[in-house]
């Protein structure tokens, strides 16, 4: 019993002559292992680098867009009746059915504050094509304005409604 009772008593180290942690474990390791933590290091280092950028230039184009919208909602206020109809005709006396497409189309779209490239992947078209069509110098077949008007939230009647509607006002 004796034994077990009796305390064993252990020497401390000077501080001087303690390792730094993980340093111990740097040592233990070959050149070659070395220079593979060091290469992760640095991938990981860069990886957060890169997320800190995209994080920053997703917050500087959403204070684009709040600036945006916060300087149109006060002159669109501040309209009268005689503006509002001046601003309605600056639009051509003439608007083919494929321009007010185009135009319901960008303005669905700048709306959600989407870009151009969000809604041609969701829609399953090509980037250019669909800027071609919202500039009214390409015809969209039926079946590709029902993609683009599911990726932008809306259905086709309602795209289809938006259409004649622009054009019932040129018309006016």
């Amino acid at each position: 019993m004796e034994t077990m009772t009796r305390t064993e008593q252990t020497t401390m180290k000077p501080a001087a002559a303690m390792v730094r942690p993980g340093t111990a474990r740097m040592r233990e390791l070959t050149p070659a292992q070395r220079r593979a933590v060091m290469f992760a290091q640095q991938q990981m280092i860069q990886a957060r680098a890169a997320k800190k950028a995209k994080a920053e230039a997703e917050e500087a184009r959403r204070r684009m867009w709040a600036e945006t919208d916060g300087e149109e909602r006060p002159v669109r206020a501040a309209m009268t009746d005689e503006s509002a109809a001046k601003t309605e005709t600056r639009e051509p006396a003439e608007l083919s059915l494929r321009e007010a497409i185009g135009r319901v189309l960008r303005d669905l779209r700048t709306r959600d504050h989407k870009t151009l490239r969000e809604v041609s992947e969701k829609a399953g078209v090509s980037l250019g094509y669909l800027s071609e069509v919202e500039r009214g110098q390409k015809e969209a077949s039926s079946e590709l304005l029902s993609s683009i008007a599911e990726a932008l939230g809306v259905s086709t009647a309602q795209l289809l409604r938006m259409v004649a509607d622009r054009l019932d006002m040129v018309g006016a």
